[in-house]
């Protein structure tokens, strides 16, 4: 017997390698010191803007939306998600990218799907001014569905000391501002997927309220938040940023509060997209449960002192990102309140 025999093709995996060399290499910056297919990917530890780096390292997974994508034929975008995903969330605590590696587990190995995969995260790498240096294929049957991709991501990034954000720094009378979303971004895609389902929504029709297809809305990749953000962060004028993923508002705000601080979030302070109140329509999901799961169209949360506030507009206003002031904190315990709208 042969190993392709029991599904890996070892020489599929060779060729797939050679094909996206070149389109990886576009993100390698002078501090990358090795080639993609070497045992260890290799980076300069030398930072000469930094005088006091922390090393701030992340891991996260693009999740059921790969399913999504698989159904629409649709890996354009996906590779994007992954990297701008696992920017926001070391720049929640102050960092900078350097350095990316991926894995992507699947059933069968298809070459022109990776390519596309690859040349999405290389894309996201580049604007973010993250190198991609290394990854992973795995291609195994028996784990996946034979169509299904997973796709992971491992970032790596520095952070001058004192530019670091902790809970300690977030106190009471701050302001809170939310950056407004590009879409769902990475979460809460298996209830996206059962509610689809459940209505028997064909997703490569259109909603009334857009003329892009459904599988377009729901593929939309993750936003990056770095290029607006890394400024303010450098000028230590922000307190506390909250990166809303899993667990939406409450949970992700939480972990950037001090024990004896609230957060007070006024949701009629910002308009909700059409696409969200349009699945939570068709899935009858309540007001906390949606801002549990879901980023109602807000990716991002910054904490900062008042006084702050108009610099961090014009700032916002100058890069062109939409955004609000949400709410502010008080004192208390720790804990996220969400006033619904009336």
């Amino acid at each position: 017997m042969k190993y392709k025999d029991s599904g890996v093709n070892i020489s599929e995996a060779n060729k797939t390698v050679g094909s996206i060399k070149k389109i990886v290499k576009t993100t390698f910056t002078k501090s990358v010191l090795c080639n993609i297919g070497a045992f260890g990917s290799m980076y300069d530890g030398n930072f000469k803007d930094i005088k006091d780096p922390v090393l701030v390292s992340s891991a996260d997974g693009v999740g059921t939306k790969m399913i999504l994508a698989e159904e629409a034929d649709y890996f354009e975008r996906c590779g994007e998600d992954i990297v701008n995903h696992s920017v926001n969330d070391i720049l929640s605590v102050g960092a900078k990218g350097l350095y990316f590696l991926d894995y992507l587990g699947m059933g069968k190995l298809e070459k022109a799907k990776v390519e596309r995969i690859i040349k999405s995260m290389s894309k996201g790498c580049r604007e973010n001014n993250v190198s991609l240096i290394g990854g992973e294929l795995a291609e195994m049957s028996v784990v996946y569905n034979y169509t299904h991709y997973d796709v992971v991501g491992f970032i790596v990034g520095v952070a001058e000391k004192k530019d670091i954000l902790t809970p300690n720094k977030v106190k009471k009378d701050n302001v809170i501002i939310g950056l407004h979303s590009s879409g769902f971004h990475t979460n809460g895609y298996s209830l996206i997927r059962k509610i689809l389902k459940d209505n028997k929504i064909n997703i490569k029709k259109s909603f009334k309220f857009s003329n892009k297809k459904i599988y377009e809305l729901l593929l939309e990749p993750h936003r990056s938040y770095f290029k607006p953000v890394y400024p303010l962060v450098k000028e230590r004028i922000l307190n506390g940023i909250a990166h809303i993923t899993g667990g939406g508002f409450f949970d992700n705000i939480e972990r950037v509060l001090p024990d004896n601080i609230d957060a007070v979030i006024d949701s009629s302070a910002w308009r909700v997209p059409p696409l969200f109140s349009e699945i939570c329509s068709l899935g009858g999901v309540g007001f906390e449960e949606a801002h549990r799961t879901f980023n109602m169209g807000i990716g991002m949360v910054l904490i900062s002192d008042k006084k702050n506030l108009p610099h961090i507009e014009n700032s916002l206003k100058k890069i062109k990102i939409g955004y609000d002031v949400i709410g502010r904190t008080a004192p208390g315990s720790g804990s996220v309140y969400l006033l619904k709208r009336s």
